[in-house]
């Protein structure tokens, strides 16, 4: 009798061993020649050396294909450990950039989408602008994520202007997390549509995904990294300016950002709107107009980015 160690190091162990341990359960009573103990993210196996060394090459196919789809069903089990062929499986998706939590597919929905994703296997910087509900800023980081799924990136980097703060910053309560945290959610709600709780807890940690506001950007050379400015059309001039020059070896960076939703205060010009002129020809940089046709959310947002649009078109005749 031998003892085998088998790390999880790709998959996420809460999805993996499934609610209450229901799939280590399943696969214990699939060997049951074997002692089987899992915790944390370490299954500890015990038995005969040739059982073993076929268990461990069946949990690495389990691993494997829980780490690609973010779930592991008794069928999928049952089909690995049995080594039966695989059975259709998740649909294949047209436009699939990654699974997300529960096998869910995220798609390129729209032409506009799809071209994101075209152009960031093409260039090193992009901008993504266009109206609240395009789908920009969500394509944006499951292109992040599925980079690091990939290992073609070390970390993701998600910033955004906390413009509304301004000075007030110092008198809302908590730390300085606590303070931040709320200017940053919508990209924490993204993430966690895509990985797993207690992964995207220790991505966080480990400073894996960091999330942090556009000041604390200065000063850095961002390597082996995605990087996702949100919001973009709430940096100055020079914010932006100190932003894109963060760009380091094996680096990706994508902008986005909405130009009729500007708060800056009217003596101050969008970063963006300057930066997308000044740049507009640039080799290495692309730029994707998002409009209200890619809007995915309610179908009430589009007619309402409409009237608005029509309202702006009234001013301008005036």
């Amino acid at each position: 009798m031998i003892e085998r160690i088998i790390i999880l190091d790709g998959a996420d162990p809460a999805t993996f061993f499934g609610v209450n341990h229901a799939n280590i359960q399943l696969i214990k009573s699939l060997y049951p020649k074997l002692r089987i103990v899992a915790r944390g993210n370490v299954i500890k196996v015990i038995g005969d050396e040739v059982e073993l060394a076929g268990f461990e090459e069946k949990i690495q196919e389990m691993e494997h294909y829980c780490q690609e789809y973010n779930v592991l069903t008794e069928e999928v089990i049952v089909r690995i450990a049995k080594g039966q062929p695989e059975n259709g499986g998740p649909i294949k998706q047209d436009n699939l950039i990654i699974y997300g939590m529960n096998g869910k597919p995220i798609v390129a929905r729209t032409e506009n989408q799809q071209r994101l994703v075209q152009e960031f296997d093409k260039n090193d910087m992009l901008f993504a602008i266009g109206p609240a509900g395009s789908g920009k800023t969500y394509t944006a980081i499951a292109l992040a994520v599925r980079a690091l799924k990939n290992k073609e990136v070390r970390k993701i980097i998600l910033s955004r202007p906390a413009v509304e703060a301004g000075e007030k910053l110092g008198f809302l309560p908590g730390d300085m997390k606590e303070k931040i945290d709320p200017y940053l959610q919508p990209l924490y709600d993204a993430l966690e549509d895509m990985i797993p709780v207690a992964k995207l807890k220790e991505y966080l940690e480990n400073k894996v995904i960091q999330i942090a506001p556009l000041a604390f950007m200065r000063g850095r050379t961002l390597n082996d990294a995605v990087i996702i400015l949100d919001e973009a059309q709430n940096t100055t001039i020079p914010q932006i300016k100190m932003f894109l020059t963060r760009l380091g070896v094996n680096a990706k960076m994508i902008i986005t950002g909405d130009v009729t939703q500007i708060d800056l205060s009217p003596s101050q010009q969008s970063g963006l709107v300057h930066a997308l002129k000044i740049l507009k020809n640039v080799q290495g940089i692309a730029q994707i107009h998002f409009d209200k046709r890619d809007i995915v959310r309610h179908k009430l947002v589009q007619r309402i980015v409409e009237a608005y649009e029509k309202e702006q078109t009234k001013k301008e005749k005036i």
